[in-house]
């Protein structure tokens, strides 16, 4: 369905640049809904997950909060305050740097491991159904465009 039809768009958008910005903001919060609801049985949120792949692709190396919120998607995110959270749920542990006792490292844990092993699963069906249905070529063309728009 076309954006027009979605938002119900009465008149012409003012110019092709204001009708791929309003799409691209429908579009992320549509996908934005699909993974949470995916990852709803976990209790986790989208940034929280974001959180625990950033641990798990740091591949057992610590990380410190400075690190997470360098590499959060969502850089509007308290990591601070996700780790927090992550921490109440025993899906990461903390300790104090050998090297630096100032540095709090951060580590996922076995149970966070788990977890966002199982959220994984359940995100990549939801990519495969609806993401997946476009094919390799017009995946590549989006996310080229969409680089070539941030530089």
């Amino acid at each position: 369905m076309r954006i027009e039809e979605v938002i119900k768009q009465t008149k012409p958008f003012k110019s092709p640049a204001h009708k791929t910005l309003i799409n691209l903001m429908y579009t992320s919060a549509w996908i934005s809904g699909l993974q949470s609801e995916a990852i709803k049985p976990y209790h986790l949120t989208i940034q929280q997950y974001n959180v625990l792949r950033i641990l798990m692709g740091m591949q057992g190396k610590p990380a410190t909060i400075k690190i997470i919120a360098e590499r959060m998607v969502d850089k509007m995110s308290n990591a601070s305050r996700l780790v927090d959270k992550l921490l109440e749920k025993n899906f990461l542990s903390r300790k104090e740097s050998q090297s630096d006792r100032r540095k709090v490292e951060i580590f996922i844990t076995e149970k966070g491991r788990e977890v966002i092993s199982l959220a994984t699963q359940d995100l990549d069906q939801v990519i495969l159904d609806k993401i997946g249905a476009l094919d390799d070529e017009k995946l590549n063309l989006i996310s080229d465009a969409l680089d070539e728009m941030r530089c």
